[in-house]
């Protein structure tokens, strides 16, 4: 017995709250050692006896099942006993079995206590169980167990955590006592809930009420700001964590690198970065993001290759951003070393790959992406699917992009966005327009990127009069105010056909300032027709807007010279060199075999 009093003591004599016992270590070795004892002994049914057992057994999760066999030989369970399973069984992986546990303990007649309560309501904030929630609170409510704080605090965190905000400020208003745990928790709830303006709102009640905040209130309140992109209120915050000398640990760190690099000020989260003493996978994550997010790929990849570990975030954070600075040379090559490093990709490694892909035309690479999406049980989801269409369109291969859409389970406005402008590319336009009817049949809505397609279909097509039905239909019809490409789009489709007065008449008509893109497409036009009247009002306008772009004057120079006015195109020649524009050095592209050099540096 003396084995049996020594481990006892050492388990609850300095244990007087569920937080602090549950981090109260125990060698298992011991408890397996004073488990043989009581079996020898005959006092392993005995639940005074075993209790620190169940204890230990139940708080360790590859040791939760013994603890299950040891409670299944205890002939009439105490209270305690029940609140060591209902304790291990709310924080493990099957917090359900808390809840049937407890039930287990009110049909043999025992009454919970605070402890059990609290340990109730965190499995069903868990389980997001508010029915359960609500049931058992009556529970607690009769007993007077409802008032206390430690169990008033986990009611807030239960509601919250279950998106009933209205049960959980009724039960903080009603508290007698509050404490800091308590507010962070109903804080906590309204960030979940992604009510950030209320999370500040309460922040300042928090302060008025002359509470101190920590590092957890912190997290959240910086992370309502990035939400609402609250900046001003985030840098006070950074002071006011300085001021108050909230320690900033590894959570509060990401949140802080997180919204700096959000907002591009990769220097300052660096600092954050530098300082601190505890930085997880997460930590280093967020800050390649940052550089990432600025431009700053050189950077980035200095703190990518430093990693001590790496996970598919890290490789997707860096592999994003060579892609989103047009680096896809290189995003593609680093998505080469993912897969050498035994890196499993997920669904937004492989969509961002596929972009990259479909921007240098490596469809061998694209369709190898495929083949592993496939085979390896990468979730395919409609982002994936999206992506594989654009790169099979953008690589000419049709009938794969097709294939890929009809495979797409539930699909977006973007797949059929993209699908429909895929066909008007590649000269399908009857095609599109048939998808565009079966789009609105489905009860699809038609999205300001679905009209880019259709008008490009209509363009290709020389659809003219269909093509300004729909650019009329956005407006009148789906309430879409047309944007600038639009305008484009229609004057593509005025401009191929040969229509270029009507077309200047649809740019003098715009009810915006029509771009210096609209007015190319118009000069492209007058040089392909040999419009030069046209062409010299327009190359007036284009000058006007940018008057430093040498491919204005390069265009006209080569309709005169189209037209045989050698003079005139040597006159603009000299107008261009007198106004000091110069002319961008040329390149082209060739071919070695049927690969460009591009993808020769890839093999």
């Amino acid at each position: 017995m003396h084995l049996t009093r020594f481990v006892t003591t050492r388990l609850f004599s300095v244990s007087s709250t569920p937080e602090r016992a549950s981090k109260k270590l125990i060698s298992i070795d011991s408890i397996k050692e004073l488990h043989a004892h009581l079996i020898r002994t005959q006092l392993h049914t005995d639940p005074s006896s075993i209790s620190p057992v169940i204890r230990s057994y139940a708080l360790s999760r590859s040791h939760l099942n013994k603890a299950h066999f040891v409670f299944d030989q205890i002939h009439r369970p105490t209270l305690l006993v029940f609140n060591h399973m209902i304790h291990g069984l709310s924080q493990s992986d099957q917090p359900r079995k808390a809840l049937h546990m407890y039930c287990k303990m009110c049909l043999q007649g025992l009454p919970g206590d605070n402890l059990t309560f609290i340990f109730v309501f965190k499995a069903c904030a868990r389980l997001k169980d508010v029915f359960e929630g609500q049931k058992v609170h009556a529970h607690a409510l009769k007993p007077g167990f409802g008032s206390y704080l430690f169990v008033s605090n986990a009611l807030i965190h239960m509601y919250g955590s279950c998106g009933e905000l209205d049960f959980a400020r009724k039960v903080f208003n009603e508290m007698f006592e509050r404490d800091l745990v308590s507010w962070n928790s109903l804080i906590c709830g309204y960030s979940q809930c992604n009510r950030f303006e209320e999370v500040l709102g309460l922040f300042d009640s928090m302060q008025a009420a002359s509470v101190k905040a920590d590092a957890v209130t912190m997290v959240k309140v910086v992370l309502a700001c990035i939400y609402l992109a609250n900046w001003d209120v985030a840098d006070s915050m950074v002071k006011f964590i300085k001021k108050n000398d909230i320690e900033i640990d590894v959570y509060l760190g990401n949140t802080l690198i997180d919204m700096y690099g959000r907002r591009g000020l990769v220097d300052l989260a660096r600092e954050v970065f530098n300082r601190m003493q505890e930085r997880n996978i997460v930590t280093w994550n967020a800050m390649i993001t940052g550089y990432a997010k600025a431009r700053n790929l050189v950077e980035g990849r200095k703190l990518f290759d430093d990693m001590p570990r790496k996970d598919v975030i890290s490789w997707t954070s860096m592999i994003a951003g060579y892609s989103q600075a047009n680096k896809f040379d290189e995003a593609v090559k680093l998505f080469r070393q993912m897969m050498l490093a035994k890196v499993k990709p997920d669904e937004i490694t492989v969509a961002t790959v596929l972009s990259a892909c479909s921007h240098l035309g490596l469809l061998d690479i694209g369709e190898a992406i495929h083949d592993y999406i496939k085979s390896h049980g990468v979730k395919e989801d409609v982002y994936v699917g999206n992506s594989l269409i654009d790169m099979y369109f953008k690589c000419g291969v049709v009938e794969k992009a097709l294939l890929v859409f009809r495979e797409i389970k539930r699909k977006d406005s973007v797949s059929w966005n993209s699908v429909i402008s895929g066909l008007a590319v590649n000269g399908f336009a009857n095609h599109a327009l048939e998808l565009f009817e079966q789009m609105l049949r489905v009860g699809v809505r038609p999205t300001h990127g679905t009209f880019v397609g259709i008008l490009l279909a209509c363009s290709h097509a020389g659809l003219i009069e269909e093509g300004l039905k729909y650019f009329d239909s956005m407006e009148e019809v789906y309430g879409l105010t047309p944007e600038m490409k639009h305008y484009g789009c229609v004057i593509d489709l005025l401009s191929r056909s040969g229509n270029l007065d009507r077309a200047y008449d649809f740019i003098n008509a715009m009810p915006i300032v029509p771009s210096v893109v609209v007015w190319r497409i118009l000069l492209s036009a007058c040089k392909l027709h040999e419009n030069l009247a046209l062409a010299e009002i327009v190359t007036t306008k284009l000058l006007e807007f940018d008057p430093s772009n040498s491919g204005n004057y390069v265009l006209l120079s080569n309709t005169y010279a189209g037209s045989g006015r050698w003079d005139d195109a040597g006159r603009i020649r000299e107008l261009m060199e007198e106004s000091s524009v110069q002319k961008p050095s040329g390149w082209s592209s060739i071919e070695v075999n049927g690969v460009s050099p591009n993808k020769l540096n890839q093999r």
